[in-house]
């Protein structure tokens, strides 16, 4: 990362709908948009193709990685702005019976740099009523994805891995200046976490964190938050959506990385430790990774 590097970086707010056709409208739309206001990465939401919650609606309109037109509509699109373009996911055939929740990295060339498959599955019951099985239609991913961007390390993940730290702060170990949390939050989930987990998972790496949301009541009946956000490593809001679909831009200052590291020095403060379970009697004392 050059010290004091600059970018503008775009997170573009969507309301994604049934089917891939009109959602890849909007989103081209969108991230047009984005780079005419002078966006140098742009980051759309988790499924920014089709949010579909009947399976048998999703698996007749999925296509693979290399079918997918929405992808190649993407690539094309990245190559004719001249930008990084971060499809935050994709829904696609993994196998006859699940899916894949994917994103994908594309440079100003239109070649993909990197891609990652969701780790952790949305598997919750809500009060209220809403209830999600992600894990009953797709695939979980099993790897961390880190690549690079002309300012720095970038670290990708998805929606609901924001609740699982460890994840954050291994891509930081491994050299990510900036995490991505491309999300479709639920309205009752983001309310009460959104803002805290992703200033806190700034905080914690001192990396800039972009988060790119879906928005509003969708075609499904399901709402999303909104609220797409670019935080500081310090812990900084340095932009913020609303709930209407929209692009959202910040200048990024990388020599902001090494200030709140600096200041900090919490990832290399990091130890190994153990658990002691006083009813299990100290052979069962349990080995933790702190960090390396």
């Amino acid at each position: 990362m050059s010290a004091g590097s600059t970018f503008t970086a775009a997170m573009v707010q969507m309301r994604t709908g049934l089917l891939p056709g009109p959602s890849l409208e909007q989103g081209v739309t969108l991230i047009r948009e984005a780079a005419a206001q002078g966006a140098d990465y742009v980051l759309t939401p988790e499924v920014s193709n089709m949010m579909q919650l009947n399976r048998k609606a999703l698996f007749e309109h999925l296509a693979s990685e290399q079918d997918d037109r929405s992808l190649k509509a993407y690539r094309a699109l990245a190559a004719e702005l001249r930008i990084h373009l971060h499809i935050g996911s994709l829904a696609l055939r993994f196998s006859p019976e699940r899916a894949v929740n994917r994103s994908f990295l594309i440079g100003p060339d239109g070649n993909l740099l990197a891609s990652y498959d969701k780790i952790h599955m949305f598997d919750i019951d809500l009060p209220g009523g809403e209830s999600y099985r992600e894990s009953a239609n797709y695939q979980p991913g099993e790897t961390a994805v880190i690549s690079d961007l002309p300012w720095g390390r970038i670290g990708l993940t998805i929606c609901y891995d924001v609740r699982f730290p460890a994840l954050y702060r291994a891509l930081a170990e491994a050299g990510a200046s900036f995490l991505t949390v491309p999300s479709a939050f639920t309205r009752k989930t983001g309310e009460a976490h959104w803002h805290v987990l992703l200033r806190a998972r700034a905080i914690e790496t001192g990396c800039f964190v972009f988060a790119a949301a879906q928005c509003g009541m969708h075609e499904n009946k399901r709402e999303t938050y909104g609220h797409s956000l670019i935080v500081a490593p310090w812990g900084e809001i340095l932009a913020e959506g609303d709930i209407e679909p929209g692009v959202f831009l910040a200048k990024i200052d990388t020599s902001k990385v090494e200030t709140a590291r600096r200041a900090v020095p919490s990832l290399q403060h990091g130890r190994r430790f153990g658990i002691a379970d006083p009813k299990a009697g100290p052979e069962h004392l349990h080995l933790v990774r702190g960090s390396a």
